[in-house]
């Protein structure tokens, strides 16, 4: 994985990223495509909740375990 894909997806953090967050957005994206934004321990829980917050499906899971 290249540095710029264990960088938090959090604007302006920096830190390593060790969580998956995948989601799509059900209005333009079909049932099988999922985005995948990674995150600190730090910002995890403001991501999910960034997109759950739009009713966005969403699962998070360990960086290392992240099928993608």
């Amino acid at each position: 994985m290249s540095p710029e894909q264990t960088e938090c997806s959090r604007a302006g953090c920096r830190d390593e990223a060790v969580w998956a967050l995948r989601w799509r957005n059900p209005r333009i994206h079909a049932g099988d495509r999922r985005k995948t934004w990674v995150a600190c321990d730090e910002h995890v829980v403001y991501l999910r909740e960034f997109l759950t917050a739009r009713d966005f499906p969403v699962e998070v899971g360990a960086l290392a375990a992240d099928p993608a």
